[in-house]
């Protein structure tokens, strides 16, 4: 079971031009965000998101595919800002902390899961503890072979 909706689109164009509004600006404002956080990252499309940074995983039961470190989402009810990162200080730790999750406190208006940052409109986020977000994610996935 896929729990990212299926999308037709090409291009993270396509995709930003099918979302209704007000989601479309929102989604549209989170995507320029990212963009000029990641200026040399091409984004693309990956089941039903907008990805930045790709990799290609190998897990220790032997599954692979490709993925990325940052990508974004509008889903029902609200807007998906995955960051799939290991936070560096909780490696080798036994207990490993995802980045978004070490920044739960500071997004109070955000739901964060592991590797998930959902909220309802940009207002709701503060933009600079997101950018960190995205850079330490980034950061620590390059310099760890993209742990996620």
């Amino acid at each position: 079971m896929n729990m990212f909706k299926k999308t037709n689109a090409k291009t993270p164009k396509e995709y930003i031009e099918m979302i209704a509004e007000p989601r479309k600006s929102e989604i549209l404002k989170l995507f320029n965000f990212i963009q000029k956080i990641l200026p040399n990252e091409k984004p693309f499309i990956l089941v039903g998101m907008i990805g930045f940074v790709p990799f290609h995983y190998k897990s220790k039961s032997g599954r692979e595919g490709d993925w990325s470190v940052i990508a974004l989402a509008s889903q029902k009810n609200y807007i998906s800002l995955y960051v799939c990162a290991v936070d560096p200080d909780s490696m080798g730790t036994g207990k490993n902390q995802y980045v978004a999750e070490k920044y739960k406190n500071l997004l109070p208006r955000a739901n964060i899961g592991r590797s998930c940052i959902r909220f309802k409109k940009m207002d709701d986020i503060d933009m600079k503890i997101l950018e960190k977000v995205i850079r330490e994610g980034v950061e620590s996935a390059s310099k760890h072979g993209f742990a996620i």
